[in-house]
């Protein structure tokens, strides 16, 4: 398989991955809580907010350490859009697309400083303890830092 064609089949794969995702923590709770006193929460609960953020979390990591740093941004904020503005576009009062805009900053402000801290412990652990002659400074060849 050639390169490009194996670099879109990932980024299709991680966009439907996230789809999934969001389908699988939050796409099933559709009502909201109502606690005795008359309080209404929800449709989500914390523990599905979190378990979602894990596994997008996780996602991202892996697309990192398969030197697929677009694809580890953008496979995961498509994805979770997607589904997002799916399961949230019936909403008749329009504060749908409110809320959407919000979960694009910061889905992607997320990603983007997981990617970046994914790429630095990679590199750090590539480096060992001791740090390799590149990050010393020492040069091995003219003009070749190593």
């Amino acid at each position: 398989m050639n390169k490009h064609l194996s670099t879109a089949a990932g980024f299709l794969l991680l966009t439907a991955a996230a789809a999934a995702n969001w389908a699988a923590w939050l796409g099933w709770d559709q009502k909201h809580d109502v606690a005795p006193d008359g309080d209404v929460s929800g449709p989500y609960q914390p523990w599905q907010v979190v378990g979602l953020i894990l596994v997008l979390v996780a996602m991202t990591a892996a697309a990192v350490a398969r030197r697929h740093s677009f694809t580890a941004v953008a496979a995961p904020v498509l994805g979770t859009m997607a589904a997002l503005c799916h399961d949230w576009s019936d909403d008749d009062s329009g504060l749908w697309a409110v809320g959407a805009a919000m979960a694009f900053v910061g889905l992607t402000t997320s990603a983007v400083i997981i990617t970046a801290l994914a790429h630095a412990v990679r590199r750090a652990s590539a480096d060992g303890p001791g740090g390799t002659a590149r990050s010393r400074g020492f040069r091995t060849a003219p003009g070749r830092l190593h």
